[in-house]
C-alpha cells in the first residue's frame, strides 16, 4: 500500500508544481501579500492547482504510456515503466481531477472558471494539440496564461494587458525551449515519440527562440517604464529590475545551447545555482519596490 501511494504521488510529479507559483504573481504585484485572507486564497489555489495540473499529468501518462517507453528519461516514469496499474491510474486521475475542480468553484466562480479552462485545454491538447506544430507550444503557453488568470481571479485583481503578454512570452520562451532539446535529445526517433517533433527543425526553433526571446525582454523593459505601471504601483524603480531578468534569460539560453539542457525548466530552475540565485535576486527586489 505505501509502495503503491508513493507511486500514484509520483505520477502527479511534484518537481512540476512550481510552475503553478505563476498563480501568486497577481497576488504579489497587485500589492496584496499582506493581507492574510488574500494571501491564504492565493496559497489555496496554488494547492488546487498543483492537484488539477498533478491529474493531467497523470492523464497525460495513460495516453502516451508506449510512446513514452522510446523516451530515454520519460520510460522510468511509473506507468511507463510499468510500475503503476494503469486501471488504477485512471481511477486516482478522475478523482484528483474532480474533486479539485469541485473544490476550485468553492473559492469562486471566477476561479473555478479559469481552474475548467486549464484543465480542459490541458485534456485537448494530451488529445490532439500535443500532435500539431506550433500549435502544441501556444497550448503550454495557454496553460501558463489561464495560473495566471487564475491567480487574479482568486484575489479578485484583475491582469493588466502588460502582465498577460510577458507571461505568454515567457512560457513560449520555455516551451520552444524545451521542444528543441526533445529534438536533439530524440534525434532520429523525435517523430515516433511525438508527431509535432517530426515537423520542427533545430534552425526553425532556434529561430523561433530568438525572436520570442527579444520580445520578451523588451515587453518586459516596456511594462517597468510604462506610465500605467507607474501609476498603479506609485513607482518606476521595477525598471531596476530589468538587468536581473536579462541576465536570468542569458543564463538559461547559455544552459540550452551550451549545456544541452532545457528538457525540463521546472527542475532546471531550481538546479542551477545561478539561475536560482537570480530568482531570488529578482524577488527580493520586487518585493523590496513593492512593499518597502
Amino acid at each position: 500500500m505505501g509502495e503503491t501511494l508513493r507511486l500514484l504521488v509520483r505520477s502527479l510529479r511534484p518537481r512540476h508544481w512550481t510552475k503553478n507559483l505563476i498563480l501568486l504573481a497577481p497576488l504579489v504585484f497587485s500589492q496584496h501579500l499582506l493581507e492574510p485572507d488574500r494571501a491564504l486564497r492565493a496559497a489555496a489555489a496554488f494547492g488546487l492547482f498543483c492537484l488539477l495540473s498533478g491529474g493531467v499529468y497523470v492523464l497525460n501518462d495513460l495516453r502516451d504510456i508506449e510512446r513514452d517507453r522510446l523516451h530515454p528519461v520519460k520510460g522510468r516514469r511509473p506507468l511507463a515503466s510499468g510500475a503503476l496499474s494503469p486501471r488504477l491510474a485512471w481511477r486516482f486521475c478522475a478523482l484528483v481531477l474532480f474533486g479539485a475542480l469541485a473544490l476550485s468553484f468553492r473559492l469562486g466562480v471566477g476561479f473555478g472558471l479559469a481552474a475548467l479552462a486549464y484543465v480542459l485545454l490541458q485534456v485537448t491538447y494530451s488529445l490532439w494539440m500535443k500532435t500539431i506544430v506550433i500549435l502544441d507550444v501556444f497550448a503550454i503557453a495557454g496553460g501558463f496564461v489561464l495560473r495566471a488568470v487564475a491567480g487574479g481571479e482568486v484575489v479578485a485583481v484583475p491582469l493588466s494587458s502588460w502582465f498577460f503578454i510577458c507571461t505568454l512570452l515567457l512560457a513560449l520562451f520555455l516551451g520552444l525551449s524545451k521542444r528543441r532539446h526533445e529534438l536533439l535529445l530524440l534525434n532520429n526517433s523525435a517523430a515516433e515519440h511525438r508527431a509535432s517533433l517530426g515537423a520542427y527543425s533545430s534552425l526553425l526553433l532556434d529561430q523561433m527562440i530568438a525572436m520570442v526571446t527579444a520580445a520578451t525582454i523588451v515587453t518586459y523593459a516596456l511594462y517597468t517604464l510604462s506610465a500605467e505601471t507607474i501609476a498603479r504601483l506609485h513607482t518606476d524603480a521595477l525598471k531596476y529590475t530589468v538587468p536581473v531578468v536579462l541576465y536570468g534569460i542569458f543564463r538559461y539560453l547559455y544552459l540550452v545551447y551550451q549545456k544541452g539542457e532545457g528538457g525540463n525548466p521546472e527542475t532546471l530552475l531550481l538546479a542551477d545555482r545561478p539561475l536560482l540565485a537570480t530568482i531570488f535576486l529578482y524577488g527580493v527586489m520586487v518585493i523590496w519596490i513593492l512593499y518597502r
